[in-house]
């Protein structure tokens, strides 16, 4: 029985149920374990992402005969004039934007009230026989959680600084990072292969190749669908005359990396803005988000992205369900690249058993 495969996959069970379970206890230990890791996910994580966004352009200026060094530099220094050109052109308009917005956020909570009032008095709302329906105070209970918010938030004064001085770490940290991951990442992945059996190295580096170009194929491809998102919907914001569309078509860009449900998370405030200034404005929203949303997911998003993480949409689902409540929004922008790498390193070593066993 001890030769059973059954009974080593039993033990290994209870062998990781056990280190669980000691780990547990020992918070002692784990503690700095965790805030080591907290420490570093996010300047990683950035960096990581700006890696595989980066990383074409230095490719293509070595195949120039540029040494890699002088590329990253000058991809630096374009970076550099790039962010700096749209702080000078495009950020006094976010700026203002962004300020009226929040100025003007009690005045439009009252517009919301007169404008759902109003729309319940309708004769449309009338004929949908909803006027018996007691109208619910949406506009108070906004008007309190804005409340709530603001007291919130002067209240804890001291951690809104901890938390901008640790953003300020951050992107203090990220270009150097940033710079060594585009300078030494063919050592990088050499030193973590030297840590394998001299056997198995070939196979752990074809493992590693298969997980790098997961990971490129999903980011590159996501970026370009995240800025095809955001510059027509912004440009059909522009045209139906929505207020605070440049703020509003931004808020697509940063929840669109979440599938399915991250466009309509950043509808929602679009809606209510174009809602106050006209019911009428606010259908125009949402059937203009939906017309580019169909041409991204039927078009776009198939040519840039193909079928490179081949994960059903049912897989898709459950997988932003259960990340959701484990880990919130975090575990919900992760939960996609995290499962496509697992089912690369899955795949293959259930083939490499495969193959041992012929």
């Amino acid at each position: 029985m001890p030769k059973s495969k059954y009974f080593r996959f039993a033990v290994w069970v209870l062998l990781i149920l056990v280190i669980l379970m000691v780990g547990s206890k020992l918070t002692f230990v784990l503690r700095p374990v965790g805030v080591l890791f907290t420490s570093l996910a996010a300047p990683l994580v950035i960096s990581g992402l700006l890696y595989y966004l980066l990383r074409p352009l230095v490719r293509g200026l070595m195949r120039l005969k540029i040494p890699k060094i002088v590329a990253i530099l000058i991809i630096y220094l374009v970076c550099v004039g790039l962010i700096t050109l749209l702080a000078f052109n495009v950020g006094p308009l976010l700026y203002s934007q962004f300020l009226s917005l929040i100025n003007s956020m009690p005045g439009l909570v009252q517009q919301l009230s007169e404008q759902l009032i109003n729309f319940q008095q309708s004769e449309i709302f009338s004929k949908m026989h909803l006027d018996e329906i007691p109208y619910l105070d949406f506009a108070n209970r906004f008007s309190k959680s804005l409340s709530t918010m603001a007291t919130s938030i002067g209240n804890n004064v001291l951690s809104i600084i901890q938390s901008i001085t640790g953003t300020v770490l951050i992107i203090a940290t990220v270009p150097f990072i940033l710079f060594y991951l585009l300078k030494d990442s063919d050592r990088i992945s050499h030193g973590m292969t030297k840590l394998i059996p001299v056997v198995h190295q070939e196979k752990a580096r074809e493992i590693l190749k298969d997980m790098d170009q997961t990971l490129s194929g999903y980011i590159q491809g996501q970026m370009i669908v995240l800025l095809f998102d955001f510059i027509f919907i912004y440009i059909w914001y522009l045209i139906i005359g929505l207020n605070y569309s440049l703020v509003l078509a931004l808020v697509i860009l940063f929840t669109n990396v979440i599938p399915f449900i991250g466009s309509f998370i950043a509808t929602i405030p679009a809606v209510i803005v174009a809602f106050i200034q006209s019911p009428i404005l606010a259908v125009y929203v949402i059937v203009g988000v939906t017309v580019v949303q169909q041409i991204e997911g039927n078009v776009v998003s198939p040519l840039v992205m193909g079928r490179k993480l081949d994960i059903h949409p049912l897989t898709i689902i459950c997988l932003l369900l259960v990340a959701g409540n484990l880990a919130g929004i975090i575990g919900m922008l992760f939960a996609i690249p995290m499962y496509a790498v697992c089912k690369v390193v899955v795949t293959r070593v259930y083939k490499l058993i495969q193959l041992r066993k012929q």
